[in-house]
């Protein structure tokens, strides 16, 4: 017997334009979670079976393809996305699920980009946030890049792998404050060897697997992987001079981070300082272990366990009527 089907798919009218929704469903009592996914516009509801499927879950999540991006992309190819818009998008988009699940509050998890519009979603929209939870999170993107830099230098230099160090050499001046196409080739040489080296998500193997495996994914929706960064430049661009920590710490919800101990795409050390600052009604830091930038990938249990963790923490800091006890 062909095995029942653990989720449902849908098309929402947000932001004048049809998105892409994967829903994972509980319970219609349990809370909701939004997964924000990374890039910009690189969608990852093609992995969302890997944590999904068969789990011990008592929550609801829902992963979208923001504008510019994936399924959403496709339906809307003339779209380019700025922050803004995504901001607004978020905003209607938890307003849609809130209502669809009639739910007065919406747990947020922000995975790298996605991090930077759930981060500023907490800060700014309490009043419709259960919790914040930031996975692979971005304070400062230089400055990421130059400490994500630095450790991968040192990394190289140490293993004595002279061809690696020649490629460095060849790379140059790295990071650049501006963004451009040629400063995104620099960054994709950063990648592959911080890959190489697991210093970061390494997209090879692992992820052309998961995509071979999604239940939800074709050949057509490789497209807006290749066509990612002119659509999203704008974004990028943007990215380049964000500072979470001039948005504040202070916040009204609880938050939570979820970080891949061996992550220097987004540098832990970086996550954790701005994290022991944050103030906020309840906050706990969920280090995983044996994995980097993408712990839902590389250490799928223990992430699963911390997101379970975290729901029935803030939930029972909610209580029924989605509002915090004193």
């Amino acid at each position: 017997m062909k095995p029942q089907k653990q989720y449902t798919e849908e098309y929402a009218r947000i932001g004048g334009i049809d998105h892409y929704l994967l829903h994972y469903k509980s319970k219609p009592e349990d809370p909701v979670l939004l997964f924000i996914h990374g890039g910009p516009g690189q969608t990852e509801s093609f992995f969302a079976f890997l944590v999904e499927e068969y789990a011990a879950r008592d929550y609801n999540i829902v992963y979208y393809d923001q504008r510019g991006a994936g399924k959403t992309w496709l339906k809307n190819k003339k779209s380019k996305p700025d922050t803004e818009i995504l901001k607004r998008d978020l905003l209607e988009m938890v307003l849609y699920i809130k209502k669809q699940y009639g739910k007065e509050k919406v747990g947020i998890l922000g995975h790298s980009w996605g991090s930077v519009l759930g981060s500023m979603f907490a800060l700014e929209h309490p009043e419709h946030t259960l919790c914040y939870i930031g996975c692979g999170q971005v304070i400062d993107i230089m400055e990421n890049e130059r400490v994500g830099y630095a450790i991968l230098k040192e990394t190289i230099e140490k293993g004595g792998n002279r061809k690696d160090q020649k490629k460095l050499e060849k790379i140059g001046e790295y990071p650049i404050a501006h963004f451009d196409a040629k400063v995104y080739r620099k960054m994709g040489q950063i990648r592959s060897l911080q890959g190489k080296y697991k210093l970061a998500q390494d997209f090879g193997k692992t992820v052309i697997d998961l995509w071979r495996r999604s239940p939800v994914m074709g050949i057509r929706d490789l497209i807006p992987f290749m066509t990612s960064l002119s659509v999203n430049m704008q974004l990028m661009r943007e990215l380049m001079s964000y500072d979470l920590r001039k948005k504040g710490s202070c916040y009204q919800v609880p938050v939570y981070y979820v970080l891949g101990e061996n992550d220097s795409q987004t540098p832990i050390e970086i996550s954790m300082k701005y994290f022991e600052e944050v103030q906020a009604p309840d906050k706990k830091l969920y280090l995983i272990a044996n994995a980097g930038h993408a712990p839902m990938i590389d250490n799928v249990e223990d992430y699963r366990q911390a997101v379970r963790e975290i729901i029935h923490r803030a939930g029972s800091l909610a209580g029924d009527s989605g509002k915090w006890k004193n």
